[in-house]
């Protein structure tokens, strides 16, 4: 396999791993492309790179800078805008990770903790519901504490060690 095949090939599988996610695949292309070009992309080049429309483009781009993954750079004399990503694996991951907690997790505890604290009138029925959404509002909010903490730090031991089981 030669590197425009590796390439193409790294950022289709790129893109359907964040659909599987819950990302967008163009998305997730834009990203994947980035992280692997050596210098910020103009929006042109990564149209013609993933022959994607510019408004698919655009739109992506927006959420990628909104999501804190990509950001915007500017060459003196140019009027273009280019586009990078963050380079470090481990600052991406904790990147993301507060994202999706914030926008993800959070919202669910907050939705989890409002549905168990209702009035219990007394039947089964209620008693059941206050139960299995205490439980997983419990489950959530400490699984959220500690993927916090995890990624709170940029080159923490935890982290370190997590990343050393997994490679």
């Amino acid at each position: 396999m030669n590197y425009t095949e590796a390439k193409l090939k790294f950022i289709n599988t790129w893109g359907t791993l964040g659909s599987l996610w819950g990302i967008n695949k163009a998305m997730a292309q834009i990203q994947a492309l980035l992280f692997v070009s050596t210098s910020p992309l103009s929006m042109e080049e990564i149209m013609d790179e993933l022959k994607i429309s510019r408004g698919n483009t655009s739109m992506n781009l927006r959420q990628l800078i909104d999501w804190g993954i990509v950001t915007k750079e500017f060459k003196a004399g140019e009027r273009k805008e280019y586009f990078s990503t963050e380079k470090n694996v481990q600052e991406l991951t904790r990147i993301i990770a507060k994202e999706r907690s914030r926008r993800e997790i959070q919202p669910a505890v907050k939705t989890l903790k409002e549905v168990y604290t209702i009035t219990d009138d007394g039947t089964a029925e209620t008693k059941e519901l206050i139960k299995q959404t205490k439980a997983l509002h419990d489950l959530a909010e400490t699984a959220d504490i500690m993927l916090n903490k995890i990624v709170s730090h940029k080159q923490n031991w935890l982290t370190k060690s997590i990343f050393k089981i997994f490679n």
